[in-house]
């Protein structure tokens, strides 16, 4: 292609309608293509191949700066590597990566046999099952109840629609059994002679859960359940013993758990709670050791926000008695059951707590305790029942991640595993801190932050933000991060209302009606770290996707003059016609996190008053990279194209905007390890170019 001499811009053709007594103008509305989730309009793809090629040709000065990114990120990777074993029944699991490899194989080897990999048995290669695939993500695995089978499920192109599959172990035999449609766990049922598993329909929503058996064909499959509200989606697990599926349904704020024999999965049901709106909970069970009543333990929000763990019997699962009371301090996040213990998850403060509690004695409480201020903890996979360890991961801004376990009985934390860089990596030379800035009404907002030691201030700096869905953004580690702080850059996460990071309070404080204080939080993160002398305005590249890409939105729409970077990913922009539009695959469950414009007025005008596509005007904003992916089945690809088509038609200024679509990938951008590493190298140069930083790693 001859090169562009100027950016692409998208015919306008006149479209409105009008709803609650307000007309809407959109006139790209056309960039939607009728036949999606098929693209095919030729009008649609000569766009988004012109803007790909535009990325291309205003980014190919800045290969040099991405290759040396990438270079840098990629020797930060131990590259053969492999996970700590895990215990599962007769075998020990793991994953390893080989030197070099896009995607990982999966082994075991039983426990009895020594670890000289005389006995190793590789039972999948997911670089053979990507083999040919510009696209290619494992969703779920899972391994008999006798260990002789593996399922696992397949998505080839990012649009989220796996395809399970089985095998014989031992021989690699792949069964022809083929299982379409699936968006879920598979569950092995106690005789290992059928599958259950949740599918999406047409409109991708999880709406039923379904029993395979061995050998059939998958359009025999018996539905176990069905909803018929299209805003609530199924899914389906197992009980911590194995005794039990555990059949769920539910959206944003309510919802409803079934449970039925493991052993018998077509018996009646067992309702353990009929919903109530804005009532949720989660449920396991726990088979009592002497073969009397089970006894369910219960997570919910119904008489606190922050949630309280009850149990019930299951002869009377609608009988629920308080454990542990929810309270303002504790946001009580989880828990899971074990033979001998039970162990409660949740954050004080913001901060991750784990706890152990014990069966027999409600008032023994062990709180597991690390060694720094700031991090983020939490259990990793712990398959066992019967268990004397729990296996936790642990890491920080500045601490790489790690994996312990930590024996009950002593209350000791074993080192199994500690993220190793081979490219390096000395923590002495960086500081974290968490602070709080006061946001415009008062309330004061956590921030996380790191850099080196050794940058003047004030500094560039890089934000980020989500805020939303009750999602907290923990004070992890990154390699790739280090590739900007090594540059003199500030690294801040704010945490901002509409996460859940201070609560579930935190979280309904920005949602609903009360949207705007996530952004307006985030602009006043952004003018507190000003006011702290850590950067300047102009000097603050700010970066999220997907709701973090509906922040970008919104943030540069009112305050365009702070930012002298912006990088939306997927970016949920379009907020009021997706909102409108109840044909599409999650609106219908995303109504509890954002309103229902259809019928709600008050929703209509407020999702108008700050939809970031809507709301493009006149003005100058900041430099700005967009990406997107066509086979997006949760923000589709319209709705960055939309917003870059009206950016360009409607901004004063001359500063940079490029827009990439990901022909064959969805929500997640490119798969494989080092592939996705390409388009983070692609964020940060177009970030360090247009805060005029130059090139080397060191500030």
């Amino acid at each position: 292609m001859a090169p562009l001499s100027h950016p692409p811009i998208a015919e306008r053709r006149p479209h409105s309608f009008a709803h609650h007594g307000v007309t809407v103008v959109d006139d790209y509305a056309w960039l939607r293509d009728p036949a999606y989730p098929e693209v095919k309009d030729p009008a649609v793809l000569d766009y988004l191949n012109a803007e790909n090629a535009w990325f291309e040709q205003r980014m190919a000065d800045r290969q040099p700066q991405i290759d040396t990114l990438f270079t840098e990120m990629r020797g930060r990777i131990k590259e053969a590597d492999r996970s700590v074993p895990q215990k599962d029944g007769a075998y020990l699991y793991w994953i390893e990566f080989a030197e070099g490899a896009e995607y990982k194989t999966w082994w075991r080897r039983p426990v009895a046999a020594g670890d000289d990999g005389a006995a190793n048995e590789l039972i999948l290669d997911e670089a053979v099952l990507a083999d040919g695939l510009d696209y290619f993500k494992l969703g779920a695995i899972s391994v008999s109840n006798d260990g002789r089978m593996l399922a696992w499920a397949v998505d080839n192109d990012g649009s989220e629609r796996f395809v399970a599959r089985i095998k014989v172990i031992a021989t690699s035999e792949v069964l022809p059994d083929e299982i379409p449609e699936t968006l879920s766990g598979l569950i092995w049922t106690s005789d290992d002679s059928a599958l259950v598993y949740a599918r999406v329909n047409d409109q991708w929503r999880t709406d039923t859960v379904l029993l395979h058996r061995l050998g059939t064909a998958a359009s025999d499959d018996q539905v176990l359940f069905h909803e018929a509200d299209e805003g609530f989606r199924v899914g389906v697990g197992l009980s911590a013993s194995e005794r039990w599926l555990v059949l769920s349904t539910g959206d944003h704020e309510t919802g409803e758990s079934w449970l039925v024999p493991a052993a018998d999965p077509t018996a009646p049901l067992v309702l353990v709670r009929e919903r109530r709106t804005g009532v949720e909970y989660d449920v396991d069970v726990f088979d009592r050791n002497d073969g009397s009543d089970p006894l369910l333990y219960i997570h919910t929000n119904d008489t606190h926000e922050n949630f309280r763990l009850a149990t019930a019997p299951l002869s009377a699962p609608r009988e629920w008695t308080t454990l542990i009371e929810g309270s303002d301090e504790f946001y009580l996040t989880g828990f899971d059951l074990f033979r001998d213990f039970y162990v409660v998850e949740g954050r004080v403060r913001g901060l991750d707590r784990i706890e152990v509690r014990y069966y027999d004695d409600p008032a023994r409480i062990e709180h597991i305790a690390f060694p720094e201020e700031s991090y983020e903890a939490g259990l990793a996979d712990n398959p066992e029942w019967a268990t004397d360890r729990l296996r936790l991961t642990y890491e920080s801004m500045i601490s790489p991640a790690t994996v312990y376990d930590y024996h009950v009985a002593d209350r000791t934390l074993e080192t199994l595993k500690v993220q190793e860089i081979p490219s390096g990596y000395d923590a002495s030379l960086y500081w974290t801190q968490r602070i709080e800035i006061s946001a415009r009404d008062g309330t004061l907002v956590p921030v996380s932050i790191m850099a080196r030691k050794d940058r003047t201030d004030p500094s560039p700096l890089y934000l980020y933000g989500y805020g939303a869905y009750g999602i907290a953004i923990g004070p992890g580690f990154s390699t790739g991060r280090l590739s900007l702080v090594d540059r003199g850059m500030v690294f801040a996460i704010a945490h901002i209302r509409g996460g859940d990071d201070l609560g579930r309070k935190w979280y309904k404080d920005g949602k609903l009606d009360k949207r705007r204080n996530t952004f307006n939080d985030f602009v006043d993160v952004a003018r507190g770290l000003v006011a702290r002398g850590l950067t300047s305005p102009g000097r603050i590249a700010i970066s999220g996707g997907s709701a973090g890409g509906e922040l970008m939105g919104a943030v540069i729409n009112s305050d365009p003059d702070l930012w002298g970077a912006v990088v939306a990913h997927v970016p949920f922009v379009d907020v009021l016609n997706t909102m409108l539009d109840e044909t599409l695959p999650l609106t219908p469950g995303e109504w509890p996190e954002w309103g229902n414009p259809i019928e709600d007025s008050d929703a209509f005008h407020l999702i108008h008053a700050y939809s970031p596509y809507d709301q493009v005007r006149h003005q100058a904003y900041p430099p700005l990279m967009v990406t997107a992916g066509l086979n997006d089945p949760r923000v589709t690809y319209w709705e960055p194209a939309k917003w870059v088509a009206r950016l360009r038609g409607c901004k004063t200024d001359s500063n940079e905007l490029v827009f990439k679509t990901n022909m064959g990938a969805g929500h997640g951008g490119k798969s494989g390890r080092f592939e996705s590493l390409k388009e983070t190298a692609e964020e940060f140069a177009f970030i360090l170019w247009q805060l005029g930083i130059a090139d080397g790693a060191e500030p």
